[in-house]
């Protein structure tokens, strides 16, 4: 099946004023194709200046709308984000990947779970799907979101958050944090830290009673309650978390590197390593220097279709198998140590260090 269909735009929607949510209507024919699981993203394709740039933007729509959402927040120097908000209007297409992602929950009308959601800025877009989805889909599951910003005016969402919050007033809790507005109580002020994290679990909530905790934010703010929840002993399978990455600047948070974890050294390789990629079952051959391009980079040079979004080693779209050979992956932050240590790699952030390498995009 195409990885990557042209979908028009069928909504835009100021959220703040560096903000916007996007529609895209999906016609039936590519209805299971965009059948999503709440958390995911799709990646946006746009030529921007003659240069095509690619962007994941987490999905923020509920599952089972007859269009699908992306929300997405302005950066400084952020080419798809300001054509996003300043360009993009209703009737233009855009080339959409399929939804991929792992931080996702799938909704069970049979399941009564307690979600506890800690969201920062944009990393709503992704809770507000998950938690919109499991609130319809599970009438006895009840969530708990804490969302920091800035201000009340540049909250993303807030009017859908109201809306939930009105809907099932018994059952979602909605916490707001603002590190430049006062509120009444001071535990709601500020950025939410380590400190900040702790208090609110341990003071408002039972954590052996919640189900699952949902983060997604900045990488020191995934880090920060991370670690305040394993400090308050809740179990890590408990623990779920997006990283965000702003368009253009440097992700905070997890660095593993294939030389750590797989004790893979450097290798001083008798000229270009013989690389062989396979995808939907199809092996091209090519050579690449160690200190050459990325094997993504290499194998859309050679004529494969390899996949890739953020080429930031975030978000796994670029993900293969070394099946030969050794690599040393700079960067990771989406995949977890024991995918590594099967062999999984980010294919943007790997080179060769060995004579020959096979690396498989088909492997699941």
């Amino acid at each position: 099946m195409a990885r990557i269909h042209k979908l028009t735009i069928s909504h835009v929607e100021r959220e703040t004023p560096d903000a916007v949510s996007i529609g895209f209507s999906v016609p039936d024919d590519l209805k299971s194709a965009f059948d999503f699981t709440p958390g995911q993203y799709l990646t946006l394709v746009s030529e921007i200046d003659g240069t095509e740039v690619r962007r994941p933007y987490s999905i923020c729509s509920p599952r089972g709308d007859k269009d699908v959402y992306v929300g997405i927040k302005k950066v400084p120097d952020g080419r798809f984000s300001s054509h996003a908000n300043d360009v993009l209007k209703v009737g233009d297409t855009l080339d959409v990947m399929v939804p991929q992602g792992r931080f996702k929950v799938n909704p069970n009308a049979e399941h009564a779970h307690h979600y506890v959601a800690f969201a920062a800025g944009s990393g709503i877009t992704p809770i507000l799907s998950i938690i919109t989805s499991v609130l319809n889909a599970e009438p006895d599951t009840h969530v708990t979101l804490f969302y920091g910003n800035r201000t009340l005016s540049g909250t993303m969402f807030r009017s859908a958050l109201e809306t939930l919050k009105d809907r099932f007033h018994a059952r979602f809790s909605l916490i707001y944090l603002f590190s430049a507005e006062e509120q009444d109580s001071p535990m709601l002020n500020g950025r939410i830290d380590r400190t900040k994290a702790g208090q609110l679990v341990s003071q408002l909530i039972n954590p052996e009673r919640v189900d699952a905790f949902l983060i997604c934010g900045p990488g020191t703010m995934i880090e920060d309650v991370q670690a305040a929840l394993k400090n308050l002993n809740v179990p890590e399978d408990k623990i779920l978390h997006e990283m965000f990455q702003p368009a253009g600047q440097a992700a905070v948070g997890r660095t593993t590197r294939t030389e750590d974890t797989q004790n893979t050294k450097p290798a001083d390789l008798e000229g270009p390593a013989s690389v062989t990629v396979i995808m939907d079952g199809i092996r091209t051959r090519f050579d690449l220097a160690q200190d050459g391009a990325a094997i993504v980079d290499a194998a859309r040079d050679a004529g494969v279709d390899a996949p890739f979004s953020c080429k930031g080693g975030v978000c796994a779209t670029c993900r293969a198998k070394v099946i030969e050979g050794e690599v040393a992956m700079i960067s990771n932050y989406a995949l977890r140590d024991d995918e590594v240590e099967e062999g999984f790699i980010l294919t943007c952030q790997s080179h060769p260090r060995s004579q020959s390498l096979v690396v498989d995009y088909d492997a699941v």
